[in-house]
């Protein structure tokens, strides 16, 4: 569990992030002004701050510079701004991460504790590092995998390849690089391996290629792991 404060201007958008954080464990303070984080990061100092950049009254990059003076936890950028030069300047300002919206509270709640992993912050709060993706719960101390509650048998690489993908909800990764993180080969290196392993993986999560649930391949480009619709 962590202290989170999320900085978010819509009040939909807020109060649904707020609602999906809580749901995932999270003690939630929400503010709609740069000048209300500001006072929250001195007074309250919480663990990890979502911040949004397109604030009313201080844009979200000054409450980041603000931010790091403060206290220096965690700060993910939660923006519909996608520009790349964008996403690299706030990332060198100080930013640990950086979601572009639209995205679910499962991605926002799977960023939240990978960078308070990174971090060391929240550490003697959150005694639960999982993974959640809707029904799918990733331990990765250990090392168990539950689909909709029931415990799912996978092999080390199979682990591996799943918690590669869990650890970046919503996002396609390329083969390539699945190949150099989960298998440490070389970029260039033989996809197969990748297809294989993926094969197996989607039959012990009860799909296929041609129905996918979690697994959904992007043609030309890679893999995802999505929450799945409604049913």
């Amino acid at each position: 569990m962590a202290r989170v404060l999320l900085v978010e201007d819509d009040p939909t958008i807020r109060e649904a992030l707020s609602r999906g954080l809580r749901t995932h464990g999270h003690v939630v303070t929400a503010v709609g002004t740069g000048a209300e984080a500001v006072r929250l990061l001195g007074e309250d100092r919480p663990d990890v701050t979502v911040l949004d950049l397109g604030l009313p009254d201080i844009d979200g990059a000054h409450v980041l510079e603000l931010s790091r003076m403060l206290q220096g936890a965690p700060v993910v950028i939660a923006s519909a701004r996608d520009e790349d030069a964008e996403v690299v300047r706030l990332l060198n300002a100080g930013a640990d991460d950086y979601l572009v919206k639209p995205f679910s509270a499962a991605q926002l709640d799977a960023r939240v504790r990978a960078v308070l992993r990174r971090s060391g912050a929240g550490q003697a709060d959150d005694g639960d590092p999982a993974l959640v993706v809707g029904g799918l719960r990733l331990d990765p101390v250990g090392r168990t995998v539950t689909l909709d509650g029931s415990e799912v048998d996978l092999t080390r690489k199979e682990f591996d390849l799943l918690a590669a993908l869990m650890a970046h909800p919503g996002e396609v990764r390329s083969k390539p690089q699945l190949l150099a993180e989960v298998w440490q080969q070389p970029w260039g290196g033989a996809d197969r391996t990748v297809d294989v392993h993926l094969s197996w993986l989607r039959r012990k999560l009860g799909e296929d290629a041609a129905h996918p649930r979690y697994l959904v391949s992007v043609r030309g480009v890679g893999i995802k792991l999505v929450e799945p619709g409604p049913a």
